[in-house]
């Protein structure tokens, strides 16, 4: 999280676009920037369960990296399609993070259930929690969300940090950690989860590698300037 800040405060404005894929040493969990992480979790147990966590430079609520694939973004304010107002630079990470999910879970055959939504942001205590509930502009599937992220913006350009759930965690580590039961039960039954309940690590290493090959290549094919640079 430290390094996505420095990246942001020292993003060229006139330079390339910046893709940065995530591997986590141990189970993690992130929370946007004005998250009281203590207030929705127990930490101790937390710890037992060898998890750590850290703030994140943007918003949103909590993340579980458990079963997820997760990256950022960075867009340099002098590039073509940078945009000041925020939500139209949340469109355009998220249509390539939508096309990619269409194409490698193969749902392209309901178009219809697979959007960018585009209404309901009004706060619930499950606002907290980034995938017990849809917020604008995240990718939803049959209502359930799919893909979420925040950003923060300053003069140098945009930080975009998402999130595509792949997996089911686990209910017995998250009914240990979460207090509220009302978005243990969100969780579990509205996250988007491909690999199911039962994963390997394997499967997860394979999947996380075909998206990041994806990613690239769907914001390479967005951007009117080609360049980008992976981390």
């Amino acid at each position: 999280m430290a390094f996505d800040a420095q990246l942001l405060s020292e993003l060229d404005p006139t330079g390339e676009c910046i893709l940065h894929f995530y591997d986590w040493k141990n189970p993690s969990i992130t929370y946007g920037f004005f998250i009281e992480l203590q207030k929705h979790l127990d930490l101790d147990k937390a710890q037992e369960h060898s998890l750590s966590w850290a703030r994140r430079p943007t918003g949103g609520g909590i993340v579980f990296h458990l079963a997820d694939f997760a990256f950022s973004f960075l867009m340099p304010s002098r590039h073509p399609r940078f945009s000041l107002k925020t939500l139209e630079n949340y469109q355009f990470v998220n249509e390539a993070v939508l096309e990619l999910v269409e194409d490698l879970f193969q749902l392209n055959n309901s178009p219809a259930l697979l959007e960018l939504l585009k209404g309901n942001n009004e706060q619930t205590s499950q606002s907290h929690f980034c995938m017990a509930r849809p917020t604008i502009y995240d990718i939803v599937y049959k209502n359930i969300k799919i893909a979420g992220a925040a950003q923060r913006r300053s003069k140098n350009g945009y930080l975009h940090q998402g999130t595509i759930s792949l997996g089911i965690p686990s209910a017995h580590l998250l009914e240990e950690i979460i207090y509220s039961k009302e978005t243990l039960v969100s969780i579990l039954n509205y996250s988007f989860a491909p690999l199911g309940s039962v994963w390997s690590e394997a499967m997860l290493t394979t999947t996380r590698e075909k998206i990041k090959r994806a990613l690239s290549d769907k914001l390479r094919s967005k951007l009117t300037q080609k360049n980008i640079y992976n981390l």
